[in-house]
């Protein structure tokens, strides 16, 4: 039987850090988009859940975007 307390954590790799935000920006904006095509065929609440949504996928690209720039000073 094996300890579960015995293993060692992952080093912290960072190397990638930067191509996996753009990739979250890139994935982001692909959601954004579908989402103004649904919006299309949507009703008056659903087209407001949707554009809150978008909103909040909006400062999420920007927080990405920060990270991004940050990542890529260090």
């Amino acid at each position: 039987m094996t300890d579960k307390h015995n293993h060692q954590p992952k080093p912290d790799d960072r190397s990638d850090n930067v191509e996996k935000l753009q990739n979250m920006v890139q994935d982001t904006i692909e959601n954004v988009e579908e989402a103004h095509e649904t919006m299309q065929f949507s009703s008056g609440e659903e087209k407001e859940q949707i554009i809150a949504k978008n909103k909040r996928r909006e400062e999420a690209i920007e927080g990405f975007r920060e990270e991004i720039k940050d990542e890529s000073q260090q």
